[in-house]
């Protein structure tokens, strides 16, 4: 009896060992089940980012081609209407005007300006409009007399 005692508590730890293994392995699996939960929603936010990135360099691709045209409209837009110091800058780089360049149109710039009509066939009435910018703007930037 005591024989079948022993056998039976032999045969009761051997199954119960053997069920603890298999508990571990189930928690091993859910662990790594887990982890890899885990991983693919990394990878989900990672790739999220990057979408996020991109849209963004692409915005600010087009902030910038934004931003060009409207600075060249703006440096277009003024040179189709000049100031007082860019006529008198620009008569001065053409040779015209030899005074101040102080944004006040008096009897020299009036003269200059004359003088430049005169020189380019323009019609002479010292004002600066249209078709006299046209011709005086390219002076603007650089000496030409």
């Amino acid at each position: 009896m005591v024989k079948r005692v022993l056998l039976l508590g032999v045969a009761t730890a051997f199954v119960f060992s053997l069920s603890g293994c298999a508990t571990t392995k189930k928690n091993d699996d859910l662990l790594t089940q887990g982890l890899k939960n885990k991983i693919m929603a990394l990878e989900s936010q990672l790739n999220e980012k990057d979408n996020e990135i991109n849209s963004l360099k692409e915005g600010s691709v087009k902030t910038s081609e934004v931003t060009t045209e409207t600075t060249v409209a703006k440096v277009s837009q003024v040179k189709d209407v000049p100031t007082l110091k860019q006529i008198q800058t620009a008569l001065k780089n053409a040779g015209y005007y030899q005074g101040v360049v102080d944004g006040k149109i008096g009897k020299n710039t009036r003269q200059a300006i004359k003088d430049f009509q005169k020189a380019n066939n323009l019609p002479v009435d010292g004002k600066v409009g249209k078709k006299t910018w046209e011709v005086l703007k390219d002076n603007l930037n650089k000496k030409t007399k």
